[in-house]
């Protein structure tokens, strides 16, 4: 039985991990979970537990230099903190939820992220978990497993983030342009799958883990109508305009923009690609509207 400890209450990552160790694997994982929103986790005895999960952070709000020491305390210094009093008191394995946002926001000029393609945060949210992974990196040794996880968009049922806004679109809206795109993205099961067999093989490393096939948003919005047995558009003439502001565009670069890791980059020695990307978004908008 391995004993978890999860940094970070709020957090719909830890919660819905939690969940699924409830669900699938209770057998062999035990969860805690504690606020570290004050300083009170210190005194917590963390000596129990064989993995601190740390899910806490901030990044739903305004990315702009006048957040930077706020985003520095929450995504930088704290998960070192928390980190440092892990080690000391004996917790074997360490795994933070950094992101793929250390690689930017997406270059259309070099789309496949692989393990020769550098981080290159383009905000002060990239900032502070590019800057954590570089402390985190020096608490590690033979004794102190350390899990950097950098996932791409992670969606699911009452995610938070930009996907919530692709179901209202896609429920209003019945046409939609025909332009090709890829992004890597991740399931909630098949990131909580992850965490679970990081965990019980004590795995250590950086982790870029993703759905089995690449996300395209025409299909995405194909996918969730098809659900609810909505027809959808196909609008080409639209495309020779993406292509020329997408360039310009932060907005259209989101949308529409090319933001993937390499399939060999996320292969791992244990199985996690549990739920394809087709079905994925079929049990999201089923559990969305039941």
């Amino acid at each position: 039985m391995k004993r978890v400890l999860i940094t970070g209450q709020n957090s719909y990552v830890g919660n819905s991990f939690k969940q699924w160790i409830n669900e699938h694997h209770s057998s062999s994982i035990q969860i805690d979970s504690i606020s570290v929103r004050d300083d009170s986790w210190n005194n917590i005895q963390f000596s129990t537990y064989d993995t601190v999960l740390h899910v806490a952070g901030i990044a739903h709000v305004p990315s702009n230099d006048n957040m930077k020491a706020l985003y520095e305390d929450v995504n930088t210094k704290l998960p070192y903190n928390i980190a440092e009093k892990a080690k000391r008191e004996g917790v074997k394995q360490f795994i933070f939820m950094s992101s793929m946002i250390v690689f930017g926001n997406g270059d259309i000029n070099n789309r496949l992220i692989d393990e020769y393609t550098s981080p290159k945060p383009i905000d002060v949210y990239g900032e502070s978990k590019l800057n954590a992974e570089k402390l985190l990196n020096q608490l590690e040794d033979s004794n102190f497993h350390l899990a950097i996880m950098r996932p791409p968009m992670v969606y699911g049922p009452n995610s938070k983030g930009n996907f919530p806004m692709l179901l209202k679109f896609a429920n209003k809206v019945p046409f939609f342009p025909s332009y090709s795109n890829e992004r890597s993205m991740i399931f909630i099961d098949n990131l909580t799958e992850c965490l679970t067999q990081i965990i019980l093989t004590e795995f250590s490393g950086v982790v870029h883990p993703q759905n089995p096939q690449y996300m395209n948003t025409k299909d995405i919005i194909k996918w969730i109508r098809d659900c609810q047995n909505k027809p959808t558009l196909s609008v080409h003439f639209v495309n020779p305009l993406i292509t020329l502001g997408i360039k310009k565009s932060k907005t259209l670069q989101k949308i529409f923009g090319d933001f993937a890791y390499n399939q060999k980059l996320s292969k791992l020695p244990f199985e996690y690609q549990i739920v394809d990307s087709q079905e994925s978004i079929r049990q999201v908008v089923e559990k969305t509207y039941e």
